[in-house]
């Protein structure tokens, strides 16, 4: 019943999470509603980023009517990360064939201008050559090549979380194991 067509593109990312995240067969099917719903918005608000729209209006104020504790979105990063990869993957993948975005032409090599679904698949790629390869050298120049593209993840990832905090101050993040030690 949605007008809007992009909140509906949002919904249908929101679905999808559940159904990956909170599926019959999942692990996470079990986890509490407010869980499973914070890590199904986190998932769309980050497929809808990807794509060039921004759904923070909505997508923070659901957020806090589920959340009610803030530890759950920091404790849930992983899954939410891992899903909305797979998002982006298949959002990307669509838009290409349908023609909604030209194919990147040649490879790019700055981390920093890959796209999502282009540094998940040199993540992947490079997690199999890693358990394929017998040459320590090599392997070691792998996973150093591994690692910085999990740095630039993490930092997408950290970076947009920070927008969605700072966009949201009525959200009170967890306080740091540093600024509690600090209070005893």
């Amino acid at each position: 019943d949605e007008p809007d067509n992009a909140l509906k593109l949002k919904t249908l990312y929101h679905e999808y999470a559940h159904s990956q995240l909170h599926g019959l067969k999942s692990a996470f099917k079990n986890r509490p509603r407010a869980y499973q719903e914070t890590q199904a918005e986190a998932v769309a608000y980050v497929a809808m980023q990807n794509i060039g729209v921004d759904t923070s209006n909505y997508s923070l104020s659901y957020v806090a009517t589920w959340d009610k504790d803030k530890a759950v979105i920091h404790s849930a990063l992983g899954e939410i990360q891992q899903v909305s990869n797979k998002v982006i993957e298949l959002s990307d993948g669509l838009t290409k064939q349908l023609g909604l975005q030209e194919a990147q032409k040649e490879p790019e090599h700055d981390l920093k201008k890959l796209s999502a679904q282009d540094l998940n698949k040199s993540y992947q790629g490079l997690q199999q050559q890693v358990q394929q390869a017998r040459n320590p050298q090599q392997k070691s120049e792998l996973k150093n090549k591994l690692n910085d593209i999990h740095h630039e993840i993490s930092k997408r990832t950290q970076k947009q979380l920070q927008a969605f905090a700072e966009q949201n101050p009525e959200i009170k993040q967890p306080e740091s194991e540093l600024d509690q030690s600090l209070k005893r």
